[in-house]
């Protein structure tokens, strides 16, 4: 008896083949099956690329069969697809497999479209993989032209933000107010626009009002009400690429509360996948230039995964030092000047927190002083209201210069009244944050390396005034009055009536 052969296969469909061409994954398994066991042989490694697979797991799995297929060259006897343009979406990918053929001798077999392994054979699947390749590029513009069509309709490109949803109507996707979120949205905005809520509060207020993300995650992030409370989405327009367009969907939010959000907001960004010890946060102990951050991709036994590391921006000039130090770096010797802010006496704790707000709203004096300057602004555009008034009682001046100018002032107070509830929530936010800090300083590890990008860089911010990476050592300098605790400087003798 002839030895059973040994084959790997790969079986891979979309959705839109399948409903064209009338065949699933599982149809392709079985065809590939018969033909191992026409061929007394059989399939020890079988590869899958769904429907459902993004580009992303697609060359995942490509990439996968190739290194499967040269590591076990040298007892396969072929590479079985059900047809050519199942086993490439582009030239490129084929090529790797044609290449696999001629240098390791796994041979290219395809059920559905049988050639052989000679010139003649090869031009023809050639030609095949030539058709596919054009497909694939041609669908892709196809794709493009629609998304770009559904834009012009003033539909979104893609899903819609939540509080909205997709229903299908005569075959089209049309956009609807999703009827249990949308109101939601309209109370994260009321709660933030109208009740002096901060983002970190609104986190826990909307906890308490059993208003939930999702079933999964109940809880929203303060991240995700940033990016909520930005999204024009919710006034009727539509972002495509990188510029807002006018929707035809039902906004959610009036344009009068969207205003009154994005004043108290005061365009601060919260981005949570930058890199948190990066963009000017600390700089080069040997030449004084900004610590950048870079993400490097690696292939590891479980796929690839991303990396972050931290150099000077200088890194490369000279006889600079070649130092580069991974984000687990970073955190560990941030957890460690964390640890040196640690404080065991109850009771001490309790005054500092006290200390530190008072010591916060000192440290942030501008922002007291920008909130009284409006209020005496505020104070003279009243009594302007009055004198006008008073002048037009006294028919000094007529109705119509009358109804001009106390618009203009109406118009100066309420944007006044905005400015001094903005001024007022920031530095009430900034203090928030401050006491957060020290309690962070005091909870340490769990979460500090489970907050995110934008909850880390407003703590560094508050704790400290500058950081420089000397070497390989992160050393900071603390704000007033967290200085004071680091260890061998606090002590319970050393309470006070200040820190």
């Amino acid at each position: 008896m002839k030895p059973q052969k040994r084959y790997v296969a790969l079986a891979r469909v979309s959705s839109r083949e399948q409903e064209r061409e009338g065949f699933s994954l599982d149809v392709q398994v079985d065809a590939l099956r018969q033909y191992a066991e026409r061929n007394n042989g059989e399939i020890i490694r079988l590869f899958r690329i769904a429907e459902t697979a993004t580009n992303h797991d697609e060359r995942k799995t490509f990439k996968e069969l190739m290194a499967f297929a040269k590591k076990n060259a040298h007892k396969l006897d072929g590479l079985i697809f059900y047809k050519v343009d199942r086993a490439a979406r582009n030239l490129f990918d084929y090529v790797e497999l044609e290449r696999l053929e001629s240098e390791f001798g796994v041979q290219f077999i395809s059920v559905a479209q049988p050639t052989e392994n000679t010139p003649a054979g090869r031009m023809q699947r050639r030609m095949l993989a030539s058709m596919a390749s054009f497909y694939t590029e041609q669908q892709s513009i196809d794709v493009k032209e629609g998304i770009e069509r559904r834009v012009e309709s003033g539909l979104f490109p893609s899903r819609p933000p939540f509080g909205y949803r997709n229903v299908r109507i005569d075959g089209r996707s049309i956009i609807q107010v999703h009827p249990e979120n949308a109101p939601k949205i309209r109370r994260i905005f009321e709660l933030y626009g109208y009740h002096s809520e901060t983002l970190d509060t609104l986190v826990g207020k909307l906890e308490d009002e059993g208003i939930h993300w999702l079933p999964s995650t109940p809880k929203f992030g303060r991240s995700k009400l940033y990016t909520i409370l930005t999204d024009r989405a919710y006034i009727g327009e539509i972002k495509f690429r990188g510029q807002w367009l006018p929707g035809t969907h039902e906004p959610i939010i009036e344009p009068r509360l969207w205003d009154r959000v994005q004043t108290l907001l005061g365009q601060k960004v919260y981005k949570q996948h930058q890199m948190t010890y990066a963009s000017d946060l600390i700089e080069c102990g040997h030449c004084g230039s900004p610590i950048t951050g870079e993400r490097k991709t690696k292939m590891t036994k479980s796929g690839e995964r991303d990396y972050v590391y931290y150099r000077c921006t200088q890194y490369h000039k000279g006889d600079h030092p070649r130092i580069r130090l991974t984000e687990k770096q970073m955190d560990s010797q941030m957890l460690d000047i964390f640890e040196s802010l640690r404080v065991e006496d109850a009771e001490f704790r309790d005054l500092f927190r006290e200390q530190l707000r008072q010591a916060t709203n000192w440290e942030f004096g501008e922002a007291s002083k920008e909130d009284g300057n409006l209020k005496n602004r505020h104070t003279e555009v009243v009594r302007l209201q009055q004198q006008l008034l008073n002048l037009r009682l006294l028919e000094e001046i007529n109705a119509d210069t009358y109804a001009e100018k106390a618009r203009e002032l109406r118009d100066e107070e309420a944007e006044l009244r905005l400015e001094i509830d903005r001024c007022s929530r920031g530095r009430n936010e900034t203090i928030d944050i401050a006491v957060k800090a020290f309690e962070l300083s005091q909870s340490l590890r769990d979460k500090w390396l489970t907050a995110d990008y934008a909850a880390k860089r407003r703590i560094l911010e508050i704790l400290c005034l500058n950081c420089s990476l000397d070497g390989a050592s992160l050393v900071a300098t603390m704000r007033r009055p967290f200085d004071l605790l680091a260890k061998g400087l606090v002590s319970k003798d050393s309470r006070d009536d200040k820190i």
